[in-house]
């Protein structure tokens, strides 16, 4: 059965509900397992492992100027030996440069690299307490009947590929993840780990940002300007500091809960919104959709 989005009137408030696989998931269940999640974050980023330089803050109309702001980079120090020795991050690493950022040019993975996509979910969604969490409450909701379901189906829903531009060029992953260049701009790139790698080989240069969140530890949102290799991004929000199962892991719920709809978390005690988009014009098992793209904002 295809799920759809109803509205319910509950205690004369209205509140958004997933209704298909399993049970209905409120929005007070959702920002519950958001808190849940963000404490057991163990891998993120302490203030010792990472330190940002946020520099300019720019309005809203000043987002389209391409103006560099900001002399210095965003990433003035990331603890590489401590974090990317992590498991989940060392996945995360394996799988990035697996991509050709260009739209119009087909993807084509070796049996490695498809391992390497397998590895990176197994080690974020079951090696880990976040992601074993996050699949027993979708196990409690009915969305899921086991473990190898939901594995299954977050491989398909995130590295299934789909074309943005005649060819077999684009998932879910890609876009948001790694980052795509479409009709001569950025186009998704909400990573933040993505960003220190290419900030750091010289190719990316920040310029300014829109907005910061209101955390004081991370993991942190902040919405960037930048350059990448000639390309521009007018606001390329990320969540700062966060470990890579933590993404996954939010980015996955909200779509799987609110597909194509704004997705309101609590982390930390503080509003965070992902704003979740469906990939429409191709299908995959027995026509569910490909995550088209998925991104943090605050109120």
């Amino acid at each position: 059965m295809k799920a759809i989005a109803v509205l319910v009137l509950c205690e004369h408030t209205y509140v958004h509900v997933f209704v298909g696989a399993g049970e209905a998931v409120t929005d007070a269940e959702i920002k519950a397992l958001s808190e849940t999640l963000y404490a057991l974050d163990s891998n993120k980023a302490s203030a010792s492992e990472l330190i940002i330089d946020i520099q300019t803050l720019v309005s809203n109309s000043e987002t389209s100027s391409q103006i560099d702001r900001s002399p210095k980079p965003l990433f003035r120090y990331v603890d590489e030996n401590t974090l990317f020795s992590k498991p989940t991050y060392a996945a995360l690493l394996s799988v990035l440069d697996n991509y050709n950022r260009m739209t119009g040019v087909a993807e084509d993975f070796s049996s490695q690299q498809l391992a390497e996509q397998e590895k990176f979910v197994r080690e974020t969604m079951t090696n880990t307490d976040l992601g074993r969490e996050f699949f027993a409450f979708l196990y409690t909701k009915g969305i899921y009947k086991s473990e190898e379901e939901f594995t299954e189906d977050l491989k398909m829903m995130w590295f299934g590929l789909y074309s943005r531009n005649k060819q077999l060029d684009s998932s879910g992953f890609e876009h948001i993840f790694a980052g795509e260049i479409k009709g001569g701009k950025v186009s998704g790139f909400h990573n933040w780990i993505r960003f220190y790698l290419i900030e750091k080989s010289g190719k990316l240069n920040y310029y300014s940002h829109s907005f910061n969140g209101p955390w004081t530890t991370y993991p942190d949102v902040l919405g960037m300007q930048f350059m990448w290799d000639g390309y521009y991004k007018q606001v390329g929000s990320s969540v700062i500091g966060s470990s890579p199962e933590f993404d996954f892991a939010i980015y996955s719920l909200c779509y799987i809960t609110r597909p194509g709809k704004q997705c309101h978390l609590s982390v930390g005690g503080k509003a965070l919104i992902i704003q979740t988009y469906t990939w429409d014009n191709s299908f995959y098992g027995d026509g569910k959709k490909f995550i088209g793209s998925a991104f943090p904002s605050t109120p």
